[in-house]
């Protein structure tokens, strides 16, 4: 009996708890208790200004008609009669939605996690999972989770059991060799290894192996440990399974938002929620739900349901922008010139084209395919081109400036061929003309093929050596002070340079081009000017990044323009001096005075942004609704009692 009455107050130590545990999880389950989200308080959106500024009863604004107006804070009594009151002290937050408003392309989400003090418990983890839903897809959050103090001293005993089992295993396996026997052993039998016990020299296994006749490793396994060697190397084996074992429930450190613990429930655990948010395109609202478990030791005792969704709804400047196409004056010319150059190799002396020397069929392939595209163009019509073949300095100028002739006609003739070709089989495939007589029709306008020659292209020569990485500074200094002489005088100067095979080499072959110049006019064009509009595509992309909340590429390209849009970009990126400077300038109409408002707020002139605000709401009554929608807005219309209707007679 006395045994049972010295048991009997352990026995109930820890009977309450178990109790008062079960009575705690049956006050969840039968939902007296739950945790919820709420929505904090809202923050003034407005910068600090003087208080007795705030707090004033009346202001006196300017409406679009020029009448002034009388702002009070105001409501309505139980009768509809508008009367003034002072300013309202803290009250219950129940509603489950709010509007935020994007800015710099993000939104804050700020919600409360309220855990009630019933569902708190020393020997307690709660663990919320807040989920995030938005344009039909879902997001985990990073989780929150409440520790008691119980549980998680119970946490700690297991990573003490489990320190104490890392600290029993042996890293070095050194510690497991018997060395005095073994250095006995090697004195006694090997004392030639002996000598070498404090000399650092390296000795191979090999070179022990023969010398001695038994391996370093045999001697060093005969003297260790070896039962104690593999229980060590069992506990390393081990390490994750008893840590399994010892620590049951370990402690979390990644994917949470907060992990806390509780020494004792006193009172309701509030926990302010703030999750950033890029703003994509169509994202109009965003839900946040809540739900959860309650662990103790390693079991989960209950599931606390998913709460009611808070709701918010995405305001963003960036619907204010003004998506009307912008266009640009230009003036279009009746007559247009293109140019393209090309290197064709000739051989020593020579002006035929041989397709199959050096680059030639690249080159030629190439030039081919830009005037099949001018042939088939819709736009434009060729009426001549112009072909200038110019040589290197070698040789005199006369033979130079007949040499160039032959090449410039011979790339003329071998071109227009080509040409003739294209146009011939145009036509086929539009249909071939016929005479009255039945025969083929073979008038055409042809393209005209001109050839001028350029006997010793100096004037390039000139930048490749300016530009040269290779010659010396006093080389181009050499190459400059014989540039005005005669050009067979020059080369024959040059020629005596130490640097003149570097010429000749590596930059003369470069001047062996032919050139194209294009003469082309736009098809059903009579006069030589139109004067026309096209889109400003720059513009339209500043304000399709406006659209897609991209504000810092939309600023750079709209800085230029400095009109409406520009300055919605601006607001967008928190850029208020710089959107009011172009703002002041423009129209007042409902947009401008809004985002006048919206600046003029965060710039603390209170008078200016209602003011600005009534007259947009005046111009453009659907601007009531969306100033509820933007925190700069609102936070007047509650401090104001705006939008507010009038009191009947």
């Amino acid at each position: 009996m006395r045994t049972y009455l010295l048991l009997l107050p352990v026995l109930a130590g820890l009977i309450l708890p178990g109790c008062s545990s079960g009575r705690k999880i049956g006050a969840l389950r039968s939902g007296q208790v739950s945790a919820s989200l709420s929505l904090p308080r809202e923050q003034s959106a407005l910068p600090e200004v003087d208080t007795a500024e705030l707090q004033r009863d009346t202001m006196t604004v300017t409406d679009l008609n020029g009448r002034e107006v009388t702002i009070m804070n105001a409501v309505k009594d139980e009768n509809g009669e508008m009367v003034a009151t002072d300013v309202l002290k803290a009250a219950t937050v129940t509603a489950r939605f709010r509007n935020v408003a994007e800015r710099h392309g993000k939104v804050d989400l700020c919600f409360q996690v309220i855990v009630p003090e019933a569902m708190q418990d020393s020997r307690w983890q709660l663990r919320f999972y807040p989920m995030m839903f938005l344009l039909g897809d879902s997001t985990a959050l990073a989780n929150v989770v409440i520790t008691g103090k119980d549980y998680r001293q119970e946490q700690l005993r297991g990573y003490q059991h489990y320190e104490r089992f890392l600290k029993s295993i042996i890293d070095d396996p050194d510690h497991f060799i018997r060395h005095h026997q073994l250095e006995v052993f090697i004195r006694r039998n090997i004392p030639q290894l002996y000598r070498f016990r404090r000399d650092s020299s390296f000795v191979s296994e090999e070179e022990f192996r023969s010398s001695y006749g038994v391996s370093g490793e045999q001697a060093i396994r005969h003297y260790t440990r070896m039962m104690s060697l593999r229980w060590n190397n069992r506990k390393i084996s081990r390490k994750d399974l008893v840590f399994k074992k010892r620590v049951k429930v370990p402690i979390q450190t990644e994917g949470l938002r907060l992990d806390t613990v509780i020494q004792q429930p006193n009172g309701d655990f509030i926990y302010d929620y703030v999750q950033e948010v890029a703003v994509r395109p169509k994202l109009k609202k965003v839900d946040i739900t809540l739900e959860g478990e309650i662990y103790e030791q390693a079991d989960p005792v209950f599931r606390i349901p998913r709460s009611k969704p808070l709701t918010f709804y995405i305001s963003s400047l960036s619907t204010l922008a003004d998506g009307t196409e912008r266009y640009l004056k230009r003036i279009l010319e009746r007559r247009v010139e293109a140019n393209t150059a090309c290197y064709i190799d000739f051989g020593a002396a020579q002006s035929d084209i041989d397709p199959e020397l050096g680059n030639n069929a690249s080159e030629i392939g190439r030039i081919k395919q830009n005037l099949r595209s001018l042939v088939e163009n819709e736009v434009f019509e060729m009426d001549s081109i112009t072909v200038t073949a110019s040589c290197s300095p070698e040789g005199d100028w006369a033979y130079n400036e007949r040499l160039s002739r032959r090449r410039s006609e011979a790339v003329s003739t071998y071109f227009g061929r080509f040409v003739r070709d294209c146009v011939d089989s145009l036509r086929r495939e539009q249909g071939a003309v016929f005479d009255l007589d039945g025969s083929l029709e073979t008038t055409r306008q042809d393209i005209r093929f001109i050839a001028r020659s350029d006997p010793e292209n100096w004037r390039m020569l000139d930048e490749l050596v300016r530009i040269d990485s290779l010659l010396l500074p006093e080389q181009k200094s050499r190459y400059e002070s014989l540039r005005d002489r005669e050009p067979d005088a020059r080369e024959r100067l040059l020629q005596e340079e130490s640097f003149y095979p570097h010429l000749r080499e590596k930059l003369y072959p470069r001047l062996r081009t032919v050139r194209f110049g294009f003469f082309l006019h736009r098809k059903g064009m009579l006069k030589d000017t139109v004067h026309t509009t096209v889109l400003d595509t720059a513009y339209m992309q500043g304000v399709q990044a406006i659209r897609d909340r991209d504000y810092e590429r939309a600023v750079t390209l709209l800085r230029p323009y400095k009109d409406y849009n520009t300055a919605v970009a601006y607001c967008s990126m928190d850029y208020n001096a710089s959107a009011l400077s172009i703002l002041e300038t423009l129209p007042r109409d409902d947009k401008v005075n809004y985002l006048l408002a919206i600046v003029y707020s965060r710039r603390g002139d209170e008078r200016s942004a209602v003011e600005c605000y009534i007259r947009s709401c005046q111009q453009n009554p659907s601007m009531i609704h969306r100033g509820n929608l933007d925190p700069e807005i609102s936070q007047l219309i509650r401090l104001y009692g705006l939008n507010q209707e009038p009191s009947e007679p």
